[in-house]
């Protein structure tokens, strides 16, 4: 029988580990990868995605931080963005390899010591005079792929840096900001691909999808989402070949208007492994003057499922045809879990709290509408939704009205009638992302409650210019709060519980397997709620108004969470009667980083 040699065992296991931790180190240094991207929900050391995930859902397995711990949540570190250049700061952080990403107002980005808040290196995009950002020089975030860390900038160009150095490996121009274009959302990675959308709306731009060689830049396919636009594919010398028209031309627009149709997309891409569709909600039709574009006007205020390989369109579904409101879709599809209760089988589904204060449950697969209720408490411009059609039953008379007749109110050269609408045009909902968790099978939506008084007025289309023909006033519909944070049951169409703030909610949600709820708000606060209860559980002051969302990872044993503050966005720009309410916040422009405090 052969003697157990205690020494060689410990050599072999020394050896082993050795093994594995240049593994992980050769991983490192292979940077992201495309099985990192697809495994981030269920990743807590690292976080890669817009999202927490591709699939959106801001849900993080750490538990560490739960209810009974939270209380003893301190800033471990903090750092400024610096300058004079605040304004809104609405980006979510990337952390990867001891280092986090974060981007800053005015095209900027970030690298940090994620164990210190020790800056790293910087790059500052020399920006052009004369850019046109709708609703503030916000940016929302990054992607990062291989040694490349990739954003957009408010001229409408991508950019690609090192990671670890900081410096620029390849730029690319989108489009023309002179005509109206830029590039806000976080870009999402995709098989390789880096997937944008474009903002632009007001100005008349065509929305569309691009997927790009992440490692290059190169394009490979463009999907329009404005009806009679060509798509195209890339052959190997860049060359474009045609892959199809968007739609039918003129289906459900008329004349020429859908070449300067709008609908922006200008919310970062999700994307589901399962049913491999990538989601991307399309912004409102140009003009807001709805009375020169009859029709349903697709693929506006939409989401769009594109297949990732050749940039078809799949399926859409419409939730404000027609839209003379501003109500946007481009909100996120988030994909989950839905047990329908008719049949007792589970669909995979995605959820959407819209705008236009609906919030829908499509079949992620087809498209088909599973579920539609209000998560807000007024809806003036319809009276519900089909579920049969996947209609909404529009209220004409919360129309605006045609500012070319005189039953439109209109007198000549003049506005069309004036009417109360609710939600307003910022919505029931906006850019800020909503959370799932599958441990409590709830939504958590941050949700606002204003109307506005809305009218139309001749318009006509100049390169550059604001396309509206329309004019606003947003007013809050109670006086005791306009934001609320809300629990929303995708199955019943409840609300399970709701946390009322006297400010209009700006900023995401993230959801933990502690039970726990994170939120900013525009007063300054990052507060934890209880996922199942609403129960306050913790908060704390950051300085400055919360308008981005909290991600969480793990370190050395310990659990994390982060949030950028900086008070701004479309809120103080737009907000009319809101904004007067809330014109005492201060800017700023900082990342806080918070753990658990060891007594």
């Amino acid at each position: 029988m052969k003697k157990h040699n205690p020494r060689q065992s410990l050599t072999v296991a020394l050896s082993s580990l050795a093994i594995a931790l240049a593994g992980i180190g050769a991983a490192q240094a292979a940077g992201v990868t495309d099985e990192d991207i697809l495994k981030d929900a269920e990743t807590t050391h690292q976080v890669v995605t817009h999202g927490l995930g591709t699939k959106g859902q801001r849900y993080s397995p750490l538990a560490k931080v739960n209810v009974d711990t939270v209380k003893d949540l301190v800033p471990v570190w903090a750092f400024s963005f610096g300058g004079e250049k605040q304004r809104g700061q609405q980006s979510q952080p990337l952390i990867y390899d001891g280092k986090m990403y974060v981007t800053g107002s005015y095209s900027r980005i970030y690298a940090l010591d994620v164990k210190t808040g020790a800056k790293l290196w910087k790059y500052e995009h020399r920006l052009p005079e004369g850019i046109m950002p709708c609703c503030d020089v916000i940016n929302r975030g990054a992607a990062i792929y291989g040694d490349l860390v990739i954003f957009g900038t408010l001229d409408a160009q991508l950019v690609a840096l090192n990671k670890d150095t900081g410096k620029v490996v390849w730029r690319e121009k989108v489009d023309d900001y002179k005509a109206g274009y830029s590039l806000t959302a976080a870009p999402q990675i995709v098989k390789g691909k880096i997937i944008t959308g474009v903002s632009g709306g007001e100005f008349g731009v065509m929305g569309r999808v691009e997927a790009r060689d992440a490692r290059t830049g190169k394009m490979v396919w463009m999907r329009p989402v404005v009806e009679g636009h060509m798509g195209y594919t890339y052959d190997k010398d860049g060359k474009p070949v045609e892959n199809g028209i968007s739609g039918t031309t003129n289906a459900t627009w008329p004349g020429d208007l859908w070449k300067t149709g709008g609908a922006a997309t200008w919310q970062a891409a999700y994307y589901d492994p399962d049913v491999d569709l990538i989601f991307m909600g399309t912004g409102t039709p140009a003009p807001w003057n709805s009375w020169l574009r009859p029709g349903d006007n697709l693929y506006s205020s939409a989401t769009v499922a594109i297949d990732p390989d050749t940039g078809k369109i799949a399926w859409h579904y419409q939730s404000t045809p027609h839209d003379g409101w501003d109500y946007d879709g481009v909100n996120e599809f988030v994909s989950f879990e839905y047990k329908d209760p008719k049949t007792g089988q589970v669909v995979k589904a995605g959820g959407k709290a819209d705008r236009n204060g609906f919030f829908f449950v499509n079949d992620r697969s087809n498209g088909k509408l599973l579920n539609a209720f209000p998560f807000v408490t007024r809806i003036d411009w319809a009276k519900g939704i089909d579920l049969q059609t996947g209609r909404p039953l529009f209220d004409e008379s919360k129309r605006p009205g045609n500012p070319f007749t005189e039953g439109g109110g209109a007198v000549e050269g003049g506005k069309g009638k004036v009417v109360f609408n609710a939600p307003s045009f910022l919505g029931g909902k906006n850019q800020m992302p909503m959370a799932f968790s599958p441990d409590t099978g709830l939504f958590y939506v941050p949700a606002n409650e204003w109307g506005m008084d809305i009218w139309n007025e001749p318009v006509s289309y100049k390169r550059g210019a604001a396309y509206l023909g329309a004019g606003f006033t947003i007013k809050p519909l109670y006086e005791d709060y306009i934001g609320a944070m809300r629990a929303v049951d995708p199955v019943s169409g409840k609300i399970v519980w709701e946390v009322k703030n006297n400010a209009p909610l700006w900023g995401g949600v993230l959801t933990t397997g502690g039970n726990l709820v994170f939120y900013g708000t525009p007063e300054g606060y990052l507060k934890a709620v209880n996922a199942k209860t609403g129960d306050e559980v913790w908060q704390y002051q950051t300085g400055s108004g919360v308008i981005a969302p909290p991600v969480t990872w793990e370190m050395d044993g310990e659990q994390y969470v982060a949030v950028v503050s900086g008070w701004g966005g479309a809120v103080p720009l737009w907000g009319g009667d809101v904004a007067k309410r809330v014109n005492y916040l201060e800017q700023g422009g900082m990342v806080w980083v918070f753990k658990l405090h060891k007594s």
